[in-house]
Formats: C-alpha cells, sequence, structure tokens
C-alpha cells in the first residue's frame, strides 16, 4: 500500500509541475506584455504564442527528464535540465515563427525579456521548492521507508552513507545481514511472503560485491514477489569510477565503470551549445581588451603576442593552446613550471598572470571546439606523461574537453603544483566535475569563476 501511494504521489507531483512550468511561462510573459503599454498587441497572435510555449515545455521538460523523482538529485543538475529544456523550447518556437513567417508580428523586447525572466523566475521557484522539501525531509517528513541486504561491511558503509544524507528522505527500517546461514534465507522467505500485498517499506536495496553475482541473483529472485523498486549497490569501493551505468550490449547487460554524463549525445550537444554561445559572447566582451593587452606586450616585450603550446585535449588528442605571452623568449627541453620570482616573468607577464588575462586568446581554442568553458586545465604533454605514470586514474581527466577554468581551479588548485598530494587533489575535484557534470553545475562553477577565480596568486 505504501509503495502504491508513493507512485501516486509522484504521478501527481509530476503533473503539477507539469502545469507549474507552464503557469509560470504563460504568467510571466503576459505580465511583461501588460507592462510594455507601447507594444501594439494583436491579441491572437501573443496568446497563440504564450499557449504554444507553455505547452511545448512541459513537453520538451519530460524528454529532458526535468520530471523524474527529485529525491536523490541535486539542485543544480535539476536546474540544468530545465534550463535545457528551456532553451530547446525557444528554439522550437522560433523556428515555428520562421516557418509560418510571423516573426514580424512580435516584439522582439518582449520575446528576449520573456525568454529570461522565464528561466529566472522559474529556476528561482524550484529552487525553492526542492529547498523546502530538503528541509522537510531532514525533519523526518516526507520520507521513504527502505531495507537493506547484503553482507555486513556492505550494510554498514551503506547505513553510514544514508546518515549523512538524511535531507535526501530515506529512512532505514530493516537490514538483513546475509551470513550464509539457513536463518537468513527463512528471514527473506518470510519478508517475500508477509509482503506481497501489504507492507510498510517503499524500497529494497541489495548490497554485495561484483563477485557474488550468483548471490544476487538468488536474494533478487526469492524477493521478487514484492512490488517494489529493488536497487542493487555494488561494492566498487575499490575501484575509482568516472561514473556508472547499465547497459545493453549485444543483447547482454553490462556494468560501465567510467561513464560520464558527457556520453550522452543529447547532453555533449547542450554543453558544445554552452560553449558556443557563451564563449561568442564572451569573446565579442573581451575583443577590445584582448586587442589592447596584445598591444601592451607587443610594446612592452616585443616578439611575439601570443604563446602557442600544444596540450593533450579529449581523448587525449593533442590541440594548440593559445595565451598571451607572459615570459621573455626562451627554450627549454622540458616544461618547467612557474615559481615565485621566476626572472622569466616581465612584469606585465606577472599582472596578466595574476589577473588571469593572459587566458582570454583561449577563447578563441573554445569557439574552435577543442576547449570548453569549463572543464579540467590542459597540462603540458610532459606534465602528462610524468603524473600519468605516478597517479591513479590521470588520464581519465581527458575524457572530456579541457577548459578555461574548472572544479579545482574555483576551490583553489591552481597556478604551480609544488607537491604531488597537491596534483592529487586537483585531480579528484576533477574526476568529481566529470562524475557529477551538468549544465547548472557549469554555471555554477562559470558563477564562482567570477568571485574566486580571476584573480591567481600562484605564479
Amino acid at each position: 500500500m505504501a509503495a502504491l501511494k508513493g507512485l501516486q504521489g509522484n504521478e501527481w507531483l509530476r503533473r503539477i509541475m507539469r502545469c507549474f512550468d507552464a503557469a509560470i511561462a504563460v504568467g510571466v510573459s503576459a505580465l511583461l506584455l501588460w507592462a510594455m503599454p507601447h507594444i501594439t498587441l494583436n491579441g491572437e497572435y501573443y496568446l497563440f504564442l504564450m499557449l504554444i510555449g507553455s505547452l511545448l515545455l512541459p513537453a520538451v521538460g519530460e524528454l529532458m527528464g526535468l520530471y523524474q523523482p527529485w529525491r536523490g538529485r541535486s539542485l543544480f543538475s535539476m536546474l540544468g535540465a530545465y534550463a535545457a529544456s528551456w532553451l530547446i523550447t525557444i528554439v522550437l518556437l522560433s523556428l515555428l515563427l520562421v516557418a509560418t513567417q510571423n516573426t514580424q508580428n512580435f516584439s522582439r523586447l518582449w520575446m528576449g525579456f520573456s525568454s529570461v525572466a522565464i528561466l529566472i523566475i522559474g529556476s528561482l521557484m524550484r529552487s525553492a521548492l526542492y529547498l523546502y522539501l530538503r528541509h522537510l525531509r531532514s525533519k523526518g517528513r516526507n520520507r521513504k521507508q527502505i531495507i537493506i541486504v547484503g553482507r555486513e561491511e556492505n550494510l554498514i558503509r551503506l547505513e553510514d552513507h544514508l546518515n549523512t544524507m538524511r535531507y535526501a528522505g530515506y529512512v532505514l527500517q530493516n537490514a538483513y545481514i546475509d551470513d550464509d546461514s539457513d536463518a537468513f534465507h527463512k528471514h527473506l522467505a518470510t519478508l517475500a511472503e508477509e509482503s506481497t500485498f501489504e507492507r510498510s517499506f517503499d524500497e529494497i536495496w541489495l548490497s554485495y560485491p561484483l563477485s557474488d553475482g550468483d548471490k544476487v541473483r538468488l536474494v533478487s529472485a526469492s524477493l521478487i514477489n514484492i512490488p517494489v523498486n529493488m536497487r542493487y549497490f555494488p561494492d566498487l569501493s575499490d575501484i575509482r569510477l568516472l561514473n556508472h551505468r547499465m547497459a545493453q550490449v549485444v543483447g547482454l547487460y553490462s556494468l560501465e565503470l567510467n561513464y560520464s554524463p558527457l556520453d550522452s549525445g543529447p547532453l555533449r550537444f547542450m554543453k558544445n551549445v554552452e560553449d558556443r554561445l557563451l564563449g561568442g559572447i564572451l569573446f565579442m566582451l573581451f575583443f577590445p581588451v584582448m586587442l589592447l593587452i596584445a598591444a601592451l606586450v607587443k610594446w612592452k616585450m616585443g616578439g611575439p603576442v601570443l604563446f602557442k603550446q600544444h596540450r593533450h585535449g579529449i581523448d587525449g588528442k593533442c590541440f594548440k593552446i593559445y595565451k598571451f605571452r607572459s615570459m621573455s623568449v626562451h627554450q627549454s627541453d622540458k616544461t618547467l613550471q612557474a615559481h615565485q620570482d621566476d626572472p622569466r616573468i616581465t612584469p606585465l607577464g606577472a599582472f596578466l598572470r595574476r589577473t588571469s588575462l593572459d587566458e582570454l586568446p583561449q577563447l578563441y581554442n573554445v569557439l574552435q571546439g577543442r576547449m570548453s568553458l569549463v572543464g579540467p586545465r590542459p597540462h603540458a604533454l610532459d606534465h602528462n606523461q610524468y603524473y600519468q605514470g605516478v597517479i591513479q586514474n590521470y588520464m581519465q581527466r581527458h575524457r572530456v574537453k579541457p577548459g578555461m577554468t574548472g572544479w579545482a581551479q574555483v576551490n583553489g588548485y591552481r597556478g604551480n603544483t609544488d607537491t604531488l598530494e597537491q596534483m592529487q587533489k586537483r585531480v579528484e575535484l576533477d574526476l568529481y566535475y566529470i562524475d557529477n557534470w551538468s549544465l547548472g553545475f557549469d554555471l555554477k562553477i562559470l558563477a564562482m569563476t567570477i568571485t574566486r577565480g580571476f584573480i591567481n596568486y600562484q605564479p
């Protein structure tokens, strides 16, 4: 009964959220239309566009996974899905207007303001509701009861993790420790018999090592008559994953051990759109600044304005990165990291490095499609050769495009790395970014870059 109520509650919540998004789209656009009295109204055209937009947004959102259960999802991944859904909706509306030759019937100013306002207000309302539900769950309300089954050490790890994430809304009702005894199997048989039609829990979680595949099959078969979600949490604590997911290949199920969200075609396309759109805007905004810096470098330092060097990009492929030159011209067989009082750095170069202005030419790398605005910073080729042999999973950083800024950089791990531990921490943060990528996460990092990413106290 509890599971049935949970399913019905989830479906009702999805319906409410679809109506909620549609209402915001109509309400905000209508309010802005009312607030712009200079617009010559053609009521039928504007009403048609608002209604079509309010219907398209929930439909696109359904395809983008916007209305999947919120429990256990991060706020930024959800906001990213909302932003992507609204962006696709705007593109579809624009194509519709062009195809029907109706663009002249609408105010560009109203369309632009409505697009931005709906995105902002919808995101704020969604965030407020998400935080409210998280608060309720942390206070013991709106929770799901779960039963866990598995090896003792796995269950202890799972229970500890649940205790650190009370806001997720999962409560441990009971645990069945698998000690391979007859008593354990009798307990499972009793559980299956008593919980077939009525139960007080919502989900069953299994946690076994990968080597216990036969045991997982046996336990899941013994509990299959209980009509609730059954989840398997394999013990992968000894394997560093980028991410993982189930996939079907040649008719067989496989567990992908280094899957990244950006391996998904639609999500990678979304990130490419983000890079080209925001990268193009930033390139145009900073173009006068780049011209001024180029002139100053040429005047003060002479020689080439740009520093060019090959770096490893996505999938380990080489590309040429661009920076404003900050050092005097010199030759070296290997890449030496800059250090405090480095005589190679000129006074102008020190200012450019401290303010990160030397990185601006990489916006061209972004527009080329060889870099991203956000991603792991690309290291020198010989540094990659060294670190890939001493830091586990180091080269997994190259599963995605390198970035101008990244999660490691906004958390203080940028510039010179004096110790192996510092580089290990940077790699750990880079892998966390790849593992948890979302459009919202990218926007968070870009916002953090403004407040803590430009000024660089490292040489």
